[in-house]
Order: structure tokens, then C-alpha cells, then sequence
């Protein structure tokens, strides 16, 4: 399936793995480059040269592209900007904020930018920044949200701007990067599937999680901060949502959440540990390598658009 987007990354399939903290590293990253997608690794807020080291160890891995996703609030998001320029990484995708500043260095030495955008107005001030293309991300998604639906805000990001653009949000089968083509995207990204993937270093009882939500099993907390992100329930989300309803502060929103991430990815805290996870969780019915995974979504999306 070629797009303007296959053609851009040099990569087999439109299918991109979402730059997901503490998840996204060098071996999930090079197995999804490996199996024809784009895999990304995660900087979130690492040290630079922590991100130096997952970049060399995916290159001893695979010998396709991959990407780096810089999150622009990291406070060592300067530092990562150039090791990914040092390091000859020639995808990245950036969140968090305006990559604006980083423009420039990255386009001269070659680096294709993708920022992702949570709407119209963004997406619009990225092209203008030089964007080579964008990923516009509804609020199905795991993680950090914003407040349209990938059906709503995909369409009007690709009738708004000239560059191509990556569907993500609520995307988990072949059904998905189907309908994603027919409102115009060129390529997919997928976090929450990748999550469960056999080369994904994502603790058995995290994944077990993802595999066995519902519909409805993802929540949204810290909506009264601006900054709300969707995960699965469980005793820290409550614990959450009922200071969040008692007014309580930032720092004590922060203290309950301080490595919880970390506690739910590896060391397999699903009680008190942050799992996020989109809406798709429910759609995820087992374990699959990457290739397994993204073979069977391909051809499911083929017979569907050849339709």
C-alpha cells in the first residue's frame, strides 16, 4: 500500500508505532521497523544521552528507518534534538509543544518532522513551520488527549493542509487504517496494539490489562490540570478522580502519579500504576509479534479498501 507517506520514510507500510514513554524502546521500535512499519522510540524525558544509547541499540537491530518521538516539554528536549541530528535519526515525530525551535537544525540535516497535533489550527501553524507532515491524533488515544474525535478531526486536518497526514486515535485493526484512508489519511499510528506486542518489554500483567479491558474500561483523569490523560481504571485512577473532585492541588495530583508509569510498565503494577491505554484496548485480544500484528491489520485493510 503506497502513499506519500511509504514514499517520504522509505517504509513498506503505513503504519507508524506510537512514541509511547517507558514502552517505546530501541527493541519494540526495531521490531515494528523490521515488520515493514515505522518504529519510534520514546525520548519522553530522558537524559540525551540515555536516548544517544536506545538510538544505537535499534540500529544494531534493524537496518530500516525508525523515528525518534522528542516530547518538547522534557526539559532536556534541546540536548535530544541534537543527539538525533549526531546520531543521522531521519524521522521524528514531536508532542508537547511547538517544535518550532527546532525546525531549522533538523531540516538541514535531513530530518523528515512530523509533530502531533490534537487540531485544525495546529496542524496549520505546523505546515507553516515546515512540517513534512503531521499525525492528527483524536481523543480516543492513550495517553496525553486532546478533545476531538479522530473522526471529526482527521477529515478537516486533511481538507486544512497540503501535507500529508497520519490518522491515530482508536485505531487498532484493519478496519481502522481502512476507515483512517477514507477520511484521507495516508498512514496510521497505533500505540495501545503495540503495547501487547511480543517484543514490547511492557510487564505480563500490564498487557493482561490492555487485553482483557472493555469498551468502556479507560478513564480520563487530570482534566482539571489542562492536561488530561486516558488510561485504564483501577485503584490509583479512583483514588485520582476523587481529589481531583475535592480540589485538590497539582503537586498532590503529581505526588500520587510521581513513577507510576514506570510502576505499571515494568515492575507490573496494575493497581497503583498508571496504564494508559486507548480506546481500542477492548479490540486487543492477544499477544502477536510485530510482523504477526501488522501482516494481519495490512491485509484485513486491503480486502476492505479493495471493496
Amino acid at each position: 500500500m503506497e502513499t506519500r507517506i511509504t514514499k517520504l520514510l522509505g517504509i513498506q507500510y503505513p503504519i507508524f508505532q506510537g512514541g509511547m514513554a517507558w514502552v517505546a524502546e530501541h527493541q519494540l521500535a526495531a521490531a515494528v521497523s523490521n515488520a515493514g512499519g515505522l518504529g519510534i522510540i520514546g525520548a519522553a524525558s530522558a537524559p540525551a544521552e540515555i536516548v544517544r544509547e536506545e538510538i544505537r541499540k535499534a540500529k544494531a537491530l534493524t537496518n530500516k528507518p525508525f523515528g525518534v518521538n522528542v516530547m518538547l516539554m522534557n526539559p532536556n528536549a534541546e540536548e535530544v534534538a541534537k543527539v538525533v541530528i549526531e546520531e543521522g535519526v531521519k524521522v521524528v515525530t514531536t508532542g508537547a509543544g511547538n517544535p518550532a525551535k527546532f525546525m531549522d537544525a533538523w531540516k538541514e540535516a535531513g530530518v523528515k518532522v512530523i509533530p502531533v497535533v490534537a487540531s485544525v489550527a495546529m496542524a496549520k501553524l505546523m505546515e507553516r513551520a515546515g512540517a513534512d507532515a503531521v499525525v492528527a491524533e483524536g481523543t480516543e488515544s492513550g495517553g496525553h488527549i486532546g478533545s476531538a474525535t479522530t473522526m471529526t478531526l482527521v477529515p478537516q486536518v486533511v481538507d486544512t493542509v497540503q501535507i500529508p497526514v497520519i490518522a491515530a486515535g482508536g485505531i487498532g485493526d484493519g478496519r481502522g487504517v481502512a476507515a483512517a484512508m477514507m477520511l484521507g489519511a495516508e498512514a496510521v499510528q497505533m500505540g495501545t496494539r503495540f503495547i501487547v506486542a511480543k517484543e514490547s518489554i511492557v510487564h505480563a500483567n500490564y498487557k493482561e490489562k490492555v487485553i482483557k479491558a472493555k469498551d468502556i474500561d479507560s478513564v480520563i483523569t487530570g482534566t482539571s490540570t489542562g492536561h488530561p490523560v486516558r488510561q485504564i481504571r483501577n485503584q490509583m485512577t479512583k483514588e485520582y478522580l476523587r481529589l481531583e473532585k475535592e480540589g485538590a492541588s497539582l503537586e498532590e495530583l503529581e505526588y500520587l502519579t510521581l513513577g507510576a508509569l514506570r510502576k505499571a510498565v515494568i515492575e507490573g503494577d496494575v493497581v497503583n500504576g498508571t496504564l494508559m491505554a486507548g480506546q481500542i484496548a477492548g479490540l486487543v485480544a492477544k499477544e502477536q509479534t510485530c510482523q504477526e500484528m501488522i501482516e494481519e491489520i495490512m491485509a484485513q485493510a486491503k480486502v476492505l479498501l479493495n471493496k
